[in-house]
């Protein structure tokens, strides 16, 4: 049996670090897969995924302050931030992929995986974490931050390590008359620093606020208690917006999940262009406008998590550029997902998000023109 439990005030700050990691690999995915959709088809794809990219990062900044609150620094530039796509999450006693990939039945297919409530079989019930080998080019999300072979069951799981963590090294500090929260409350982002998106964001600074931050992250992603809407907003959780889709219907009021009963929408399977799946710069033609446009957008995605990192940081408002600039991304995507692909017939370019390692210059802080 391999223990979860989190004894130390450093092993959860770095549980926190790959909780923002695991939110931010979200974002390349939907982002992508948002932008792949060609024009005048799939609205309502285009909406959900529009508002769970934006929900993500709210996740992403939650995340950060539950760091910031206990006196952690969030740093989106660390060279192994971002994920290698394909990058593994848990998937009970084995796990799954999530990649680059344009909008489709395969791209719902594995949204639906990241999101998906998921609770232990009984023959797992209290048998601690799952040893699985990680290859060594395979970036492992939500794994054990000590040992990269051990996993959780699910990232529900994941995030309820970090929340019995809270209460244990909280109620240890409460003992000897402290607490673990102690960070700077003016780095704390709330919700006048926010673009837009469902749920409050609201400064981390005590047992409660930390664990309501972690349940909203939960809650939104599958649901509040097998439901299928989140605790707050009555809004759906991203598992069941996505299974709208799949399933071309709506969930009305009373809906069990699995079942929803409201109108009829409309999915064209084949309304994406024909984007290669995880593509990597070194795939395209060296010399070629496409290569250049990749390398350009990675540059300037950088620059994204580097503003970021300064409004975790120190800077909130900057965080009210950071989504905008986040949309102002599809125009150098379109160019990328729009052209076919030198050398590999019937299909185009994409993003790669294979970042910089290091990016000397400030991130501009100019506020960036919307068209999304």
């Amino acid at each position: 049996m391999y223990s979860s439990s989190i004894k130390t005030l450093d092993e959860l700050k770095e549980f926190l670090y790959r909780a923002m990691q695991l939110e931010h690999a979200t974002i390349p995915p939907y982002l992508t897969a948002l932008y792949s959709i060609k024009p005048g088809v799939n609205q309502d794809a285009t909406q959900v995924l529009r508002v769970i990219v934006v929900e993500e990062m709210l996740h992403l900044t939650i995340a950060a302050n539950i760091l910031n609150a206990i006196g952690g620094t969030p740093d989106l530039v660390r060279p192994d931030f971002v994920a290698r796509y394909p990058a593994a999450l848990p998937d009970g006693e084995t796990d799954f992929k999530v990649g680059i990939q344009a909008f489709g039945r395969e791209a719902l297919a594995t949204f639906l995986k990241i999101e998906r409530p998921a609770q232990r079989p009984e023959h797992l019930v209290g048998k601690g974490l799952i040893y699985r080998k990680t290859p060594p080019d395979i970036t492992a999300l939500a794994s054990h931050p000590s040992h990269e072979d051990l996993h959780f069951f699910s990232i529900g799981e994941f995030y309820s390590a970090i929340a019995e963590g809270i209460k244990y090294l909280e109620a240890e500090a409460h003992g000897a008359g402290t607490t673990i929260f102690t960070g700077d409350r003016s780095r704390q982002i709330t919700s006048e620093y926010y673009y837009s998106g469902g749920g409050e964001l609201f400064p981390v600074t005590d047992l409660k606020s930390a664990l309501e931050a972690i349940d909203l992250i939960i809650e939104q992603g599958e649901g509040d208690g097998g439901g299928i809407y989140d605790d707050d907003d009555h809004e759906l959780a991203h598992y069941y917006r996505f299974e709208e889709l799949v399933k071309g219907r709506y969930y009305q009021k009373g809906d069990q999940p699995g079942h929803p009963t409201g109108p009829e929408l409309q999915v064209d399977w084949e309304g994406a262009y024909p984007i290669k799946k995880n593509l990597k710069v070194e795939d395209i033609l060296e010399g070629s406008e496409l290569r250049g446009a990749a390398i350009a957008f990675n540059t300037r995605y950088g620059e994204f998590l580097q503003l970021l990192t300064r409004a975790y940081n120190g800077q909130p408002t900057l965080l009210l550029e950071a989504v905008p600039m986040m949309f102002e991304f599809r125009n150098m995507i379109l160019e990328l997902i729009r052209n076919p692909l030198p050398q590999h017939p019937g299909k185009n370019g994409s993003p790669t998000y294979e970042i910089p390692g290091a990016i000397k210059q400030p991130a501009a802080t100019r506020q960036a023109e919307v068209n999304a």
